[in-house]
């Protein structure tokens, strides 16, 4: 038994980010499936109050034809249960817009236990798709930055400095390309009366998560369509956010950057992060040191150390060994 916990705990190390994975999508799933339940009894009890209201009214205005009003009344909230109905595709984009701190203008919880449900869900749903985004990202930093930079440094003769900054240079074009302009080209495609502004304003509004701006694409589009729309506009929105933190991270090993950084965050936080190893130069200035020890000075041992340089490479082997260092007397 022990052993089988043990390979257990094994497996599930080894496999760490799938199991973060995973678990994230049923934390999602659940989500999704706990909204739709929880809203259903409110919506069906606000459509049995407006249908109530329309018979009334038929009662105190006999002069009004059944059919026309009927007709009224039901495109009216066709569009109002559509544009705010909460079934299972509406509520797991509802989650993953909420969890990536997006917002929904068209869908929220209207019950009490709705609205609790959401406080808590969110308080640990948040912290948990940071955490999934940044693991992503880093996973694709060495396939998109520090590949291409050593490539860059290496088979192109630049300099390290030169090399990231080139990269970032050209990532952020491809971004703004990848996650701008073409779907602002698509979304102008589908929605032939938006202009091209607004339809770069959506996506800038999406990805940078501050809400939907006040537009709604596909409005009078079919129930099918719209939860089409819903999926890719989901995936849109973890895709592209990923980027931008990888693309972040790029910017911020730039050793430009990084020099920068460290030059707002004051001297006690100067550090060499960022700088790469190519960067670092040894001067002929800096040879009039003292000479250190390459081994620590033992009193007790007898064993042989070596005085080093910290020039050697420069300027030839310059050591001294000592030999029969007989231990001190305490």
């Amino acid at each position: 038994m022990a052993r089988q916990m043990s390979s257990l705990r094994l497996s599930i190390r080894a496999n760490a980010f799938t199991c973060l994975a995973v678990c994230y999508l049923l934390f999602v799933l659940l989500g999704g499936a706990v909204f739709s339940v929880v809203e259903e009894p409110l919506e069906r009890e606000l459509r049995a109050e407006v249908e109530e209201l329309r018979r009334s009214f038929l009662r105190g205005h006999p002069c009004v034809e059944e059919g026309e009003l009927s007709e009224l009344l039901g495109r009216v909230l066709t569009a109002d249960a559509e544009q705010g109905r909460l079934d299972f595709a509406s509520s797991l984009y509802f989650v993953i817009v909420t969890l990536t701190t997006m917002g929904s203008d068209s869908y929220t919880p209207k019950s009490d236990d709705g609205k609790l449900f959401c406080i808590f869900y969110c308080a640990l749903g948040i912290p948990s798709t940071l955490f999934l985004l940044s693991r992503l990202s880093n996973m694709l930093l060495p396939v998109v930055t520090h590949s291409p930079v050593q490539r860059l440094h290496t088979h192109w003769a630049l300099p390290y400095a030169r090399a990231a900054l080139v990269h970032a240079s050209l990532l952020s074009v491809l971004l703004l390309l990848l996650l701008f302009f073409l779907p602002a080209l698509l979304v102008c495609m589908v929605e032939p009366d938006w202009s091209f502004v607004d339809a770069l304003f959506f996506c800038f509004v999406t990805l940078s998560t501050v809400g939907e701006g006040g537009a709604s694409l596909g409005e009078s589009w079919g129930p099918l369509a719209k939860d089409t729309l819903k999926l890719l506009t989901t995936c849109y929105l973890l895709v592209g956010l990923v980027l931008i933190l990888t693309f972040r991270d790029t910017v911020l090993q730039v050793p430009q950057v990084s020099v920068a950084m460290r030059l707002f965050s004051g001297s006690d936080r100067a550090q060499l992060d960022g700088v790469h190893l190519s960067e670092l130069t040894l001067s002929e200035d800096n040879c009039a040191e003292e000479p250190q020890y390459s081994q620590s000075v033992c009193t007790i041992s007898s064993a042989p150390f070596q005085l080093m340089s910290p020039c050697s490479d420069l300027q030839g082997p310059k050591t001294s060994t000592l030999e029969n260092t007989r231990p001190s007397q305490l």
